[in-house]
């Protein structure tokens, strides 16, 4: 096996990790926009329950600097 084909099974490897990565943030992002909505709406359904789930849910943002990186 050459450099070269060394360098694209290393790239696929890499490159796999990175979209799995990006596909679990941005599956995340499913319950920020429904909690986020919530809280615009502001029916209290989920947003401002829970002190803990709402500075998750808020911090969601900071995770998704990831996928903007990455891309």
């Amino acid at each position: 096996m050459n450099a070269w084909s060394k360098f694209w099974k290393w790239y696929e490897n890499k490159i796999l990790g990175s979209i799995i990565i990006i596909a679990i943030i941005q599956f995340i992002q499913i319950p920020h926009m429904v909690w986020n909505a919530d809280l615009m709406l502001q029916a209290g359904m989920i947003s401002r329950i829970n002190q803990g789930i709402d500075g998750l849910l808020y911090g969601v943002d900071l995770i998704e600097i990831v996928s903007i990186i990455n891309v």
